[in-house]
């Protein structure tokens, strides 16, 4: 088996290649083997799910082009006619809708009553296969240095933590939706509490990062003190033995994204995306995700456990509003960016 992997960075397309071990001689498959998976996740999910899937498919070749939700759907709109890619893995939020309708084909796994009910698929097409919830990259030693500690949302607004605290894009990035999401649900859809907490954490110099992966790597590089991220990233980095951080799920409440994966329209591979997608939401396959990786909630209504994760009832959950966020996505997202730019301006 050949790895290969090309980062989608800020438009343009960065070729790295990873030289992994050949497991038939090093030549790689045939082109009905040669997968083209587009994938938001981390380099900690993506080295499990080629561990997993080349377990159960021995031949099988796996190119993967990485980059940000909407980069990857951007790029696969652009190649409509001439797909390039099979599937997509992550960044695909359920309160999309039907918004990606025409990029991916309406087809969903043999194992959509092996899920919790809650997590079906929306859409005939999202094949909703794992959870992202909110939750805060701490930086201990800058914690430490400034004598404060972090729980909240409300500790968020202290100056010391002015220009301190990163988020990514939420006019692009699924996880900074996801905080957007998780803020609405603890302090109102579309509340004035809401609008003025998102406007006062402005105000405080929140950074907006060119990318998802910023606000957990950079805080615990210490370039800042707090990202507001969601619990894979952070858990990732506690797994590879990151010792300057640590995982705060929000005291006034989180809650999750149930985010998906899909084959595209056309895909020149399809068939064998299908395969590899029924393998990742049976049942076993998701306990074999889970358990490999020990830093992602799955949504398998079968038992499985994670190392690196803190029991669902260790945490202090708020319900989620899936159909609200779905019809005022844009609206939320337009009156985002108002915000954003009258607060840059002044």
């Amino acid at each position: 088996m050949r790895r290969s992997k090309t980062l989608a960075a800020g438009g343009a397309l960065v070729a790295a290649t990873l030289a992994l071990a050949a497991c038939n001689g090093g030549g790689g498959g045939n082109d009905e083997n040669h997968l083209v998976l587009y994938s938001s996740m981390t380099d900690n999910d993506l080295n499990v799910f080629t561990d997993i899937v080349t377990a159960e498919f021995p031949d099988i070749d796996i190119e993967i082009v990485n980059g940000s939700a909407g980069e990857l759907t951007t790029r696969i709109q652009s190649e409509a006619g001439n797909p390039q890619g099979d599937m997509m893995w992550g960044g695909l939020d359920t309160a999309d809708g039907d918004r990606y309708s025409d990029i991916f084909e309406h087809w969903l796994s043999d194992y959509e009553d092996d899920l919790l009910p809650e997590y079906r698929s929306p859409n005939g097409f999202y094949n909703v296969d794992h959870l992202s919830t909110v939750a805060f990259a701490v930086n201990t030693d800058i914690e430490e240095e400034l004598g404060i500690e972090i729980n909240g949302y409300e500790d968020l607004l202290d100056p010391q933590l002015n220009g301190r605290i990163a988020m990514a894009d939420p006019t692009s990035s699924s996880s900074a939706w996801n905080n957007i999401s998780n803020i609405m649900a603890v302090y109102g859809y579309d509340s004035d509490e809401s609008w003025d907490y998102i406007e006062a954490l402005l105000d405080n110099g929140l950074v907006i990062a060119s990318s998802s992966s910023i606000p957990f790597a950079s805080t615990e590089d210490g370039e800042y003190a707090v990202g507001l991220t969601y619990e894979d990233g952070i858990a990732a980095l506690l797994k590879s033995g990151a010792s300057h951080i640590r995982l705060v799920y929000p005291e006034e409440g989180t809650s999750a994204s149930a985010f998906a994966t899909a084959v595209i329209a056309d895909a020149p591979n399809g068939d064998l995306a299908k395969d590899v997608i029924n393998y990742l939401m049976s049942p076993e396959g998701q306990i074999a995700f889970a358990e490999a990786n020990g830093t992602v909630r799955m949504t398998t209504s079968a038992d499985y456990t994670l190392e690196f994760l803190p029991a669902h009832d260790e945490i202090t959950w708020v319900d989620r509003d899936i159909e609200w966020l779905t019809e005022n996505r844009s609206d939320v997202v337009d009156q985002w960016t108002q915000l954003y730019t009258s607060v840059q301006g002044s």
